[in-house]
């Protein structure tokens, strides 16, 4: 990691003359200008891997700062915030709305420094750089290219794929291209980069094979559902395909599960043995861009932060709590109690008197190791835990106000488990079989959880998703996913969320034994949601629209 971290560093001197500002509201209308573009740049290996490297971070950057967890848990239900985004949260995501246009753009901005990259490193890398860099960088490419358009795809159905922003120029008729055109590409896309990512990363971080198998094995998994049709039948050669690629990655990568859950999220983290891909921030004070913002607005309180900490009013939904076993609630659905065995909900989300001696926390008089405070009368929060790391002297210097160095997940081994479950599932109502039951309990027991018997359901699938994932900017595609071949019982999950206040009491604090949860009983509206067809896809953004009207045309096939 220290080599990667390095090259970061260095590539944070170029950034004065790397402004990554284009490719925004004019993306259709010409390509960025904010790429090193200099034909004596990319004469050896390590000028090469410093043209992509950025494809790590920055580009990402605009998602990752507060859209990730907005679009991928706030719209999803699995985390909520009570007063600020709160478009997001309701359902009711707009045109105008920050987050919208900031992903967007985000995107975008990861095609247009993607099929730059691939352009400048065809066009000038010199013979000093080894044929198996140069394929390798343009794999990466190629990589980050497809997996922006997963998300685009996802989130606005019909986008346009552009793959070489310099024909823009002259090109005045492009449009978006069909959602059915867009998975066929990323796919043959992924396909190919495959074949040209090495089997162990060149640098730490770096993508390897296994990182583009494992996309192949998330795209397969919910292509199936895109060939439907809506018709409720998942396409079984894909669905086949998912189970291949999940299953070649957990025996032939390397790559493991952590022995405890929370080590996913404990300083220092980085590209552990789990990690198929993350994004690779640094602590760079001075280079905007190349850090990790989110947990400045994650993390509860200045207490436990570096001057921001302004995730207060953030947390689990009542929905998201009576996703852990052991919760229980009562004959009017008002009140849930109980505890749960379950590891990942302490690793997640901070309950009323649970301690993290990892985190150091200013109190009156001075500081002690963070016992999450008992507050409030009738409602208070159950805290956002994942990626929230704490002070500058709880990670050895490397933080301070919005700049964090941890990295973000994209894909974790234990997705590749749980997407062979699933596929195997695929149109049954559900499996006996062995092993999907065995690498379902892979993920299921290493939470603490007691081994599940069959049968194994689609249903049960989805909620270990929703647990293991929580946080993570997943279980919006989750949905997303389903909604493709089954959009009524993706709207059933969404429509039956409470999003709404509660209290939650500790029997005893500290070290509490289990806890009561309550609805706020004051608080009656905007618990509900009516996700429908008119707000389920996110729309385009009014600032994009304005300057790019070829986005209203039909889509065509690509």
């Amino acid at each position: 990691m220290k080599n990667y971290k390095r090259l970061y560093n260095w590539l944070a001197i170029l950034l004065p003359i790397i402004s990554l500002t284009a490719c925004s509201k004019d993306f259709l209308e010409k390509p960025p200008t904010d790429a090193i573009v200099d034909a004596n740049f990319y004469k050896t290996d390590e000028q090469v891997l410093a043209g992509t490297a950025l494809l790590y971070s920055k580009v990402w950057f605009d998602y990752n700062d507060k859209a990730s967890y907005n679009l991928g848990d706030f719209r999803a239900g699995t985390a909520f915030s009570a007063y600020n985004d709160r478009g997001n949260v309701l359902f009711n995501t707009t045109g105008n709305t920050p987050e919208n246009g900031a992903s967007w753009r985000s995107f975008f901005i990861v095609v247009g420094q993607s099929n730059l990259a691939i352009t400048n490193i065809n066009k000038y890398a010199g013979s000093g750089v080894s044929s198996n860099v140069k394929k390798m960088a343009i794999a990466e490419a190629r990589f980050m290219r497809a997996l922006a358009y997963r998300y685009l795809v996802m989130n606005w159905g019909p986008v346009p794929i552009i793959e070489n922003n310099l024909a823009l120029l002259s090109d005045t008729s492009i449009s978006r291209n069909t959602e059915t055109s867009v998975w066929k590409f990323i796919t043959k896309e992924m396909r190919e980069v495959a074949a040209d990512l090495p089997e162990i990363p060149l640098r730490p971080g770096r993508l390897t094979k296994w990182s583009a198998e494992g996309m192949l094995a998330r795209f397969y998994l919910t292509r199936a559902g895109v060939a439907s049709n809506g018709s409720g039948a998942r396409d079984q050669s894909f669905l086949d395909s998912a189970k291949y690629y999940a299953d070649r990655v957990i025996k032939n990568s390397g790559a493991s599960l952590l022995k405890n859950y929370s080590d996913l999220f404990l300083f220092p983290y980085d590209n552990n043995a789990e990690s198929l891909f993350s994004l690779q921030w640094v602590y760079s004070p001075g280079a905007w861009g190349t850090q990790n913002s989110t947990p400045a607005y994650l993390a509860y309180s200045p207490d436990i932060a570096n001057g921001d900490g302004w995730g207060g009013d953030k947390g689990a939904t009542w929905w998201m709590m009576k996703q852990y076993d052991g919760f229980v609630a009562n004959a009017t659905d008002d009140t849930l109690r109980g505890r749960t065995l379950d590891q990942r909900l302490k690793a997640t989300f901070m309950l009323p008197g649970a301690s993290y001696p990892e985190i150091t926390q200013t109190i009156p008089g001075g500081k002690q190791k963070l016992i999450f405070p008992f507050t409030g009368t009738d409602n208070n929060f159950l805290s956002i835990k994942k990626y929230v790391t704490g002070k500058a002297e709880d990670v050895g210097g490397q933080s301070a106000s919005q700049y964090y160095g941890n990295d973000t997940y994209m894909m974790r081994l234990s997705e590749m488990y749980l997407i062979y479950a699933e596929a195997t599932i695929g149109n049954s109502a559900s499996t006996s079989d062995t092993k999907a039951l065995e690498y379902f309990n892979k993920v299921h027991m290493r939470a603490g959880l007691p081994e599940f018997i069959l049968p194994l359901t689609a249903d049960v699938i989805f909620k270990e998703r929703f647990v293991e994932f929580a946080v993570e900017s997943m279980a919006w595609y989750d949905l997303v996913s389903l909604h493709y071949y089954n959009k009524n019982k993706a709207y059933s999950i969404l429509n039956s969320q409470d999003r709404g206040l509660f209290f939650t009491a500790p029997d005893k604090f500290p070290n509490p034994t289990q806890w009561t949860i309550s609805k706020t009983p004051w608080a009656t509206t905007d618990r509900i949601i009516n996700a429908n067809d008119g707000n389920f896809l996110l729309p385009i953004p009014s600032a994009e629209l304005s300057q790019a009207p070829n986005l209203l045309k039909p889509p065509v096939d690509y």
